[in-house]
C-alpha cells in the first residue's frame, strides 16, 4: 500500500473516532438544548398586557387516556396552562426521536393561532420550528374523530419531530375543549 494511502486511511479513522467520542469541533455524541425561546418570553408574547396566573388541569379519566393514545406514552399527571378569555397557552413537551420537544401553541376560541418551537433536544429535526413549518397549524381544529382537521406537510430528514409537533398540537387542542373552549367541543361532538 502507498505511504499516501496509509495516511489517509489513519486520517480517515481518527476523524471517525473522534466524531463519534464527540471531540470534533462542531459534533458532539450527545446533542444540546438548543432554546429558541424561553416560556417565560413566550408568554409574554402572548400575553403583553400581562401574563395571567398558571392554572393546573388534571388529566384523570378518559382525558388522561385519549392524551395517552395520542402521545403513545403516559402523560404527565396534570399540565400547566394559562388562559385569559378565550386566549390560552400550552407548554407541551412530546418526544421526537429520543427526546422532548418543548413547544408553546396558542389557543384563540379553540383554534390554534400560533405554535413556537420553544426547545429542541433532537440532533436532527430542527426544522420544524420554521415558520414555513409551523405556519400550518394556523387555524387548525378538531375534526369529530379528534385529529388535526388539516393536513401537515412533513419534512425529509424530520419525520418524528413533524409527528411530535403535531401529537402536541392536538393535544392542546383537546385540553382547550376540556376546559371550555366551545369551537373545539363543538368540532369533537359526534
Amino acid at each position: 500500500m502507498p505511504w499516501f494511502s496509509a495516511r489517509l486511511l489513519a486520517a480517515r479513522l481518527l476523524a471517525a473516532l473522534l466524531m463519534t467520542a464527540g471531540t470534533w469541533p462542531g459534533v458532539s455524541a450527545a446533542r444540546a438544548a438548543d432554546t429558541y425561546q424561553t416560556p417565560d418570553d413566550f408568554l409574554a408574547d402572548v400575553f403583553p398586557g400581562g401574563v395571567p396566573p398558571a392554572q393546573v388541569l388534571w388529566l384523570t379519566g378518559d382525558l388522561r387516556t385519549r392524551v395517552a393514545q395520542i402521545l403513545g406514552a403516559p402523560p404527565p399527571p396534570r399540565v400547566r396552562y394559562w388562559q385569559q378569555g378565550q386566549r390560552s397557552a400550552w407548554i407541551l413537551d412530546a418526544i421526537g426521536k429520543d427526546q422532548p420537544i418543548t413547544a408553546g401553541i396558542v389557543l384563540e376560541a379553540a383554534v390554534i393561532r400560533d405554535v413556537r418551537v420553544l426547545v429542541f433536544r433532537e440532533s436532527r429535526g430542527w426544522e420544524v420550528r420554521q415558520p414555513f413549518f409551523t405556519r400550518q397549524f394556523d387555524g387548525a381544529l378538531l375534526d369529530p374523530q379528534g385529529n388535526l382537521n388539516s393536513t401537515v406537510d412533513g419534512i425529509t430528514g424530520a419525520t418524528l419531530s413533524v409527528r411530535a409537533m403535531t401529537r402536541m398540537a392536538t393535544i392542546a387542542l383537546l385540553l382547550g375543549a376540556s376546559r371550555g373552549h366551545t369551537a373545539a367541543v363543538l368540532a369533537t361532538s359526534p
